[in-house]
């Protein structure tokens, strides 16, 4: 799911009253596509492992793979839009998203279905930061508040509904379809985008550090394949050799970040406490959602034999609870700042432990499971956008874009390494399925509890709402 937070428009709102309403329908359904193709392979990678032969590691990468190349490129997405204009990105986002989407629906084997899923992540990076900068332009200070209101039910509303629809579709046409299905839904929003976005011609003086992007992309690179690989295929040189390169690129692109005359991240955010803490949080926190949710998946097939269908219905209560959640949080807001987010953090350890306890302790049906998964989908629907909010809360005005840039290029980077380390964590742990979940949701609760200390470093209150 994407992670990247409205900017505040920058040009004058001319765009009459029903037609920008058109308009966050058109951003909204790219959204949605985002989410679904984010999310689908939760439910669908042990079927596609099976159908390609491609075993452990390509269950690891048909999810790190799609979040790893929209965390590296979401910036950069950014930067390219407001360079040649956010409609023509948006469009071109758009239909490469929906092109590779049908290649990957016709993929034969495991390296070309890695391949086509990380230029689909390419191509969302190019489409999501566009739609919040196009709303910007469109909707008036005071009616953005509203607007961006709409956003969590209804991506909400596709986190319940995406992988119960991926679940159908794999038990009736096979898991193909499930991407197939994108050219009827990328087909609908390229015609209403093409009909409705408002022209922009762009700004050709910006720039874009090329290189410090190329440093963040292999340094991610090198890890996640140093990471799955050798959890794959045995601890060789060749993993090691690419943990040590993604170590000392990573080095690299943060000299970058203090030369380079346009910066990915501002050199002065990195020297305030409470951003670069809630920068680690987030890291932290969406790696273990991102695991969290994989992890269950896995279970619901391998160790309770359920079906896809079966199984994302036993996912719907997390969903459940982001939803209602992130509407109670909305309104709690302003009145509990970084309070809150403890109270989001523990919810999702009172949840994940509670899973543990009953993996552990009996042979669970999916429907002792519901009560604590649907409290660990309260937890993260606590945190999800209240963790940007106070993060953002101590952030000058002129930094602003760079840092909510920053921590939605940081969620969904961990969405790729929170996939990568728990799945890491399950398919090698010794004694079965229930001795695995039992041990990856371990490592979910102290990610969780290890956040629980970092909130105290944050910022006590959120960045004022316009309205």
């Amino acid at each position: 799911m994407s992670t990247a937070l409205p900017q505040a428009p920058s040009t004058p709102q001319t765009t009459p009253d029903r037609r920008r309403w058109a308009v966050l329908a058109v951003v909204l359904l790219a959204a949605v596509l985002d989410l679904l193709d984010a999310t689908i392979t939760n439910v669908a990678a042990p079927t596609i492992a099976t159908d390609l032969n491609g075993g452990d590691a390509l269950v690891q990468w048909l999810g790190a793979g799609y979040a790893l190349a929209m965390g590296v490129l979401l910036v950069v997405g950014g930067r390219l839009g407001d360079k040649f204009g956010r409609r023509r990105l948006f469009l071109v986002g758009l239909t490469g998203f929906t092109l590779t989407s049908v290649a990957c629906g016709l993929a034969l084997d495991p390296a070309s279905l890695i391949g086509f899923r990380l230029l689909q992540g390419a191509f969302g990076a190019l489409v999501i930061p566009q739609g919040f900068g196009i709303l910007g332009a469109a909707f008036p200070p005071h009616e953005l508040g509203k607007a961006f209101g709409v956003f969590a039910p209804c991506l909400g509303l596709s986190a319940i509904s995406g992988p119960v629809l991926a679940g159908f579709l794999i038990d009736g046409f096979g898991w193909r379809s499930m991407f197939l299905i994108n050219i009827a839904l990328g087909g609908l929003a390229i015609a209403l985008a093409t009909r409705l976005l408002p022209r922009d011609s762009g700004d050709r003086t910006v720039t874009v550090d090329g290189p410090g992007s190329g440093l963040l992309a292999t340094t991610m690179l090198g890890l996640l394949y140093g990471l799955i690989d050798g959890s794959s295929h045995g601890w060789t040189p060749v993993p090691i050799l690419s943990l040590t390169a993604g170590a000392l690129l990573f080095a690299l692109f943060c000299l970058r970040q203090r030369s380079a005359a346009s910066p990915l991240i501002e050199p002065s955010l990195l020297k305030n406490r409470g951003f670069t803490s809630g920068l680690v949080l987030g890291l932290v926190f969406y790696a273990a959602v991102a695991g969290l949710l994989l992890v269950l998946s896995l279970f619901l097939q391998d160790g309770l034999h359920r079906t896809p269908t079966q199984a994302s219905l036993g996912l719907a209560p997390i969903a459940a609870g982001i939803i209602l959640a992130s509407i109670a949080a909305h309104r709690l807001m302003a009145r509990l700042g970084r309070t809150l987010i403890l109270v989001g953090l523990l919810l999702t350890l009172a949840g994940t432990l509670s899973l543990l306890v009953l993996i552990q302790a009996t042979t669970p049906t999916a429907w002792i499971l519901i009560a604590p998964v649907l409290v660990a989908g309260l937890g993260l629907g606590t945190c999800f956008g209240t963790v940007y909010e106070v993060t953002l809360g101590g952030v000058g005005p002129k930094e602003s874009g760079s840092a909510s840039g920053s921590l939605s290029a940081v969620a969904q980077l961990a969405n790729s390494i929170g996939a990568a380390a728990i799945t890491t964590v399950y398919f090698h742990t010794p004694g079965g399925s229930t001795n695995a979940a039992v041990h990856s949701l371990a490592v979910v609760a102290v990610a969780a509890l290890a956040c629980c200390a970092l909130v105290w470093l944050l910022p006590r209150n959120a960045r004022p709402r316009h309205h």
